[in-house]
């Protein structure tokens, strides 16, 4: 085992920490997402950047890296307590499932048949392109002040569903490309698979079922001291704990911490939790963005620019017609589907690096997927803001022109029906004077 000296993580840290302000701060003037700042931070400092890398450790940066992950997911979780969840409704289900599954076969089948990738780099970059930033489309809502249309409330929701199908298929991924590492690479077996899947559920079915039952308690009582202290070292314990059970029976560790924030979120105090660990979770989540960066080999940019924007049009067009159509088939009406459509269409966001990390950290995935869905996440976060905007004119302007050419149709028919009426009249007139 490699000592490592304790003068070298320090210096490691204030490297990272003074580029990411630096950086974040830059995106804040330019008015972007901070996400894009720490990427391109760790770009700067990271081993693939010439003429030197400024981080002495990379392992220290992996290890606060996964840190970042279990923070920004338990975070995450605790948007979505059960009650909500029950709320959402079916149809908002429906349609998180048709985009999920339809968008992550499209990306499938683009990456064996189009880009000819291996099986597991196909999987890895389906399911990373499947996935909606939930953050900052809540954000672009509000700033647009449209958060309380139909259509928004339907967007929020899907979002919500998504990430939790999205968490579950991630932990299910792994779970097999650990399977499939272990046996040489092998194919395997439908009893194994059919395994790593029920392990999985089993899982998410235990922490709902039984941590429902006693995790809020034990929280609400530790809350009831009034010590902040206690209380967070409480809820971490909580999120770590979960965390290193779901990696112990061979499940992604963000998928414990997502589900421990859900029960965290059932307790009388979540808000007061929420609020303790923003703080913590800011921190280790810029280092978490800044590691992607890090790892983003910017020397293969000439092999996978192509690509990441051929995937970013197939992303938008198999989102944007997935949830138009399964919104329209749960009976919404043209504008509010359009809407949808258009507000959940643009794919990356935090989750979709959390997912082309864990390709990366299972050994199953190529060295240029990961820059490439990091670019994919850049250009996406990107232009979100002003495909939401042109969207919802265009929408409007769709519906427009439809009601006129409605209302024009049904003007022509009606003229159409009295001439019609007329010319019988004039015809028995002139029938009854020739008689």
């Amino acid at each position: 085992m490699v000592a490592i000296e304790i003068g070298n993580v320090v210096q490691d840290f204030t490297v990272i920490m003074v580029v990411a302000s630096v950086m974040a701060l830059a995106s804040y003037k330019l008015k972007q997402p901070m996400v894009i700042g720490y990427i391109i931070a760790g770009m700067i400092i990271g081993p693939y950047t010439p003429p030197f890398s400024l981080v002495l450790n990379i392992d220290v940066l992996n290890l606060f890296a996964e840190i970042g992950i279990i923070l920004l997911l338990f975070v995450v979780g605790m948007e979505f307590p059960i009650e909500k969840l029950r709320n959402i409704g079916k149809k908002a289900f429906l349609i998180a499932l048709a985009e999920a599954l339809g968008t992550l076969v499209i990306g499938v089948i683009v990456g064996l048949q189009g880009l000819h990738y291996s099986l597991f780099n196909s999987l890895f970059l389906g399911l990373a392109i499947s996935v909606t930033s939930t953050v900052i489309v809540m954000r672009i809502l509000e700033e647009l002040d449209i958060v309380k249309e139909e259509a928004s409330t339907v967007i929020l929701g899907v979002a919500v569903i998504e990430d939790i199908i999205i968490i579950s298929i991630l932990a299910i991924l792994q779970s097999v490309a650990s399977s499939a590492t272990s046996t040489g690479g092998a194919h395997l077996s439908i009893v194994e698979l059919a395994t790593t899947i029920g392990t999985v559920l089993a899982f998410i079915a235990g922490v709902i079922i039984i941590g429902s039952r006693t995790i809020p308690k034990f929280v609400n009582y530790v809350g009831g001291t009034n010590q902040h202290d206690l209380l967070i070292v409480a809820v971490l314990g909580v999120a770590f704990g979960l965390s290193f059970i779901a990696f112990e029976i061979g499940i992604s560790v963000a998928t414990g911490a997502f589900f421990a924030g859900v029960l965290i979120a059932e307790s009388k105090v979540h808000s007061v939790t929420r609020v303790l660990a923003l703080p913590i979770r800011d921190m280790f989540a810029a280092i978490f963005f800044v590691s992607v960066g890090a790892l983003m080999d910017i020397r293969q940019l000439p092999i996978f620019i192509i690509p990441a924007i051929v995937l970013v049009v197939v992303s938008i067009a198999a989102k944007f017609f997935t949830v138009f159509l399964a919104a329209k088939l749960q009976g919404f009406s043209m504008l509010t589907a359009l809407r949808t459509g258009f507000g959940l269409s643009s794919s990356g966001g935090e989750l979709a690096l959390v997912v082309a990390k864990g390709g990366a950290d299972s050994g199953v995935t190529s060295s240029f997927l990961l820059p490439m869905i990091g670019t994919m996440t850049v250009i996406t976060t990107f232009i979100t803001p002003y495909m939401i905007k042109v969207g919802w004119r265009f929408a409007d302007i769709i519906i427009s022109k439809h009601l006129f050419w409605s209302s024009y149709s049904d003007i022509i028919k009606t003229k159409i029906r009295l001439s019609y009426f007329d010319t019988v009249k004039k015809i028995r007139r002139f029938r009854f004077f020739k008689k």
